[in-house]
């Protein structure tokens, strides 16, 4: 008899909970019809959702950035997570788990102006953890710039972060056919802003940067988090304008993201024939600083053991 337990993928759409292939949100919503939703993303760690508080603090940032109502308070949502973590199976698996959960403004009419009287929709979806290749760590991504430019600040407020993401799709599509891993986004001046859904770091004449808000990049909360572990440690690190061009002179280059945590870069494609290689699965700063962040989240989990969700 085999009663091993098996994780699988659920989605909860206010309050209704089903196997994910099996899920759905009206046709006339307009996160679908629009992309007018927000939405956060987190992972777990032994059941425990890293960042949860500041998560939703973004949340509630993004909600009033694109004036829409979340519908939801706080607990609510911490609860409607956890019934979903526990339909799928995770906790009893002990398996660690991807979440993301979204509001959508709502269903309505095909109009670009939100009726007054929308009720929002929530969605919870909980995956498998993405699949990262070993050789992200070991040895690095690969990485291009694409020719799409991020979006000006001033035309869509990279803080909100919305389901629109047509303009990072673009520029992903472009890195995977010149056979990279990702994409780096550059804005209408040449300033270095972000990577499709990561936040960058360079070192550049042994000095640890990443593009400031003059960039227009999203605030995440890893890039964050290695700032505070970096300062704690002695190790400074500085937010500044990053022109393309100066990262040819960089000697190291790593993203950061939830998900990816400090991930190494070994290969950049800046144009045709011009590349730039970093060391194999990072230099001598990528790799403390990824050894910094690991203890962080150590730490972090030790003192979040009431927010678990197994």
């Amino acid at each position: 008899m085999n009663d091993r337990i098996e994780f699988r993928s659920m989605t909860n759409v206010n309050g209704e909970i089903r196997p994910t292939a099996e899920a759905r949100v009206p046709v006339m919503d307009r996160g679908f019809l629009y992309g007018d939703s927000i939405y956060e993303v987190f992972r777990t760690y032994r059941g425990i959702p890293l960042f949860h508080d500041e998560h939703w603090a973004r949340f509630e940032n993004s909600a009033a950035l694109s004036h829409l109502r979340i519908g939801l308070a706080k607990d609510e949502m911490t609860e409607q997570i956890r019934r979903t973590v526990q339909a799928s199976g995770a906790p009893a698996a002990q398996q660690d788990v991807y979440v993301r959960y979204i509001v959508t403004r709502g269903e309505g009419p095909i109009d670009l102006h939100p009726a007054e009287d929308l009720e929002t929709t929530f969605v919870v979806i909980v995956n498998e953890l993405p699949y990262l290749k070993p050789e992200f760590f070991t040895h690095g991504l690969k990485v291009a710039v694409a020719r799409t430019l991020r979006n000006p600040g001033a035309s869509l407020n990279p803080n909100i972060k919305g389901g629109n993401y047509l303009n990072n799709v673009l520029g992903i599509i472009e890195a995977r056919r010149h056979g990279a891993d990702d994409s780096l986004m550059l804005n209408e001046a040449g300033l270095v802003t972000e990577a499709s859904n990561s936040n960058v770091f360079f070192v550049i004449d042994g000095e640890l940067v990443t593009p400031s808000q003059v960039a227009a990049n999203l605030r995440g909360l890893t890039k964050a988090a290695v700032h505070e572990v970096c300062r704690a440690h002695g190790l400074p690190s500085h937010e500044r304008e990053i022109p393309i061009d100066a990262v040819l002179g960089a000697t190291e280059f790593f993203f950061t993201s939830s998900i990816r945590e400090v991930t190494p870069v070994a290969e950049l494609r800046i144009g045709e024939g011009v590349e730039r290689s970093f060391p194999a699965g990072g230099g001598p700063v990528t790799r403390r600083v990824a050894r910094l962040y690991a203890d962080y989240v150590e730490d972090y989990l030790a003192t979040h053991e009431d927010l678990s969700l197994f």
